[in-house]
């Protein structure tokens, strides 16, 4: 069925205590659709400058992702600027350069407008809202968020939030969201707002997930090589929203399923800079560690 995706495509310049990369592709957007497309078919909204690299269309292309709705406007594309101390959980902004970015007013080409399934990626609320309306009648709507806009659009994101089967935020935008420090409240508190289903995100800790009073937990797969978290969450998104599309069954048991799915190929990205963990695996790597992840977790009743 697919998945229309809507994000930032962006340039991300980045420091660790492992390397650096300059203009490098990143982006919301860009990090869930090619982390989807092992899944299903993906379509993405999103805008970029006339500066945009043409082998990043290219590459996006060759992963069967649609550009349509990828619109090229006068002026530079959206850049981010930061660092990572050995804590790499913590992204430092150096710089952001909204740029095409500011001005982005999402039109959806026609034929997009029949997806089943949306995923807002971390855009301003009004922005994903404009967006859903633009879709018939889709099944399922997922979104993120992050502490920018709880800040300073929280009504806004909490009318978003009405129209919204599943949401993905961190700890922290959690409590933030919730104000509730304990995370089982903080979860109860945001699903009241309307989600169904909270994801959310612990980096190195794992992934939690809370919907019709149940409880599930993730862990983070461990890795000998962590080089950069950069994009991790919205790989995780489009591995977890990518497994849902491909059976149109979000039972309990395939969100349990969709989220291990989620973290395998987070565990992937952050193995490298940029896209260069996940942009060209095999499903047989994916599906590998996927069994790896159940034999981690796995024990016996007493």
């Amino acid at each position: 069925m697919g998945i229309l995706v809507v994000g930032s495509v962006a340039l991300d310049t980045i420091k660790t205590p492992f390397g650096q990369v300059e203009e490098a592709l990143g982006g919301s957007a860009t990090y869930f659709s090619v982390s989807a497309s092992y899944f299903t078919d993906v379509r993405v909204v999103a805008v970029v400058g006339e500066d945009f690299p043409e082998k990043h269309v290219s590459m996006l292309k060759s992963k069967k992702v649609c550009l349509k709705g990828l619109e090229r406007a006068p002026g530079k594309t959206f850049r981010w600027a930061g660092f990572y101390d050995y804590d790499l959980n913590t992204a430092h902004t150096l710089k952001t350069e909204l740029n095409v970015f500011e001005s982005f007013e999402p039109k959806l080409p026609e034929e997009y407008a029949n997806s089943d399934i949306v995923f807002l990626a971390n855009i301003d609320p009004v922005l994903q809202r404009r967006v859903l309306s633009q879709v018939k009648s889709p099944r399922l709507v997922a979104a993120d968020t992050m502490n920018f806009w709880i800040e300073n659009k929280r009504d806004e994101l909490i009318e978003t939030l009405k129209l919204v089967d599943i949401l993905t935020i961190n700890e922290s935008e959690a409590r933030e969201l919730s104000g509730e420090p304990n995370l089982i409240k903080a979860a109860r508190k945001v699903l009241s707002f309307g989600p169904k289903t909270l994801i959310i995100k612990r980096g190195e800790y794992g992934v939690l997930m809370f919907n019709d009073g149940n409880f599930f937990s993730a862990p983070a797969y461990p890795l000998e090589a962590v080089y950069d978290p950069t994009g991790a969450g919205d790989t995780f998104a489009g591995g977890f929203m990518g497994y849902i599309s491909s059976i149109m069954d979000w039972a309990d048991p395939n969100l349990r399923k969709a989220l291990v799915m989620g973290s395998v190929m987070a565990s992937y990205a952050v193995e490298d800079f940029s896209l260069g963990g996940i942009k060209a695996l095999d499903y047989k790597e994916i599906e590998g560690r996927f069994k790896e992840f159940k034999k981690l977790s796995h024990f016996e009743d007493l």
